[in-house]
């Protein structure tokens, strides 16, 4: 009997670990060759999240699988820098929106940036993480979030 439980445990414990290197090791969806679902400029992407936000997530986020929508999203770059990974992070926005599109590049496209300057107008392609949203109580703005971005030419 006891040999039994000890078979059933080593049989779950090889399952669990197939099941976790199988997630570990499933490839990642390269954003750059997957078709865009739009071509949007940052004011009206903002504009459409604080005008209707249910509208817009349903539209752009998927909450269930992670595949949110991939977009390109032209702007003009306001702020250039970079987060804690060394990935640069472009705010495109006009200089009277409060809020922009924060768009993150990885660090294999990291060096399409390097020619950027503020002010410039440039095209985005990279799939969408979180809308923009205003928080009255704490006077607080979230600008959308692009990730995994390169620079469409």
């Amino acid at each position: 009997m006891k040999s039994k439980i000890i078979k059933i445990v080593l049989a779950f414990i090889v399952i669990a670990i197939g099941v976790v290197a199988y997630l570990w090791f499933m490839p990642h969806r390269d954003v750059q060759s997957v078709n865009a679902f739009k071509t949007i400029d940052a004011t009206e992407l903002v504009n459409e999240f604080l005008t209707d936000k249910e509208k817009a997530n349903a539209l752009y986020l998927d909450s269930d699988e992670g595949e949110s929508k991939v977009l390109i999203v032209t702007g003009t770059v306001a702020r250039i820098s970079k987060d804690q990974l060394g990935q640069y992070v472009l705010l495109l926005k006009r200089n009277a929106d409060k809020m922009g599109v924060s768009c993150t590049f990885t660090l294999e496209s990291n060096s399409q940036v390097a020619g950027i300057k503020i002010g410039d107008a440039v095209k985005v392609k990279g799939v969408i993480r979180s809308g923009a949203e205003y928080d009255e109580d704490l006077d607080l703005m979230e600008n959308v979030i692009i990730e995994k971005s390169a620079l469409i030419k």
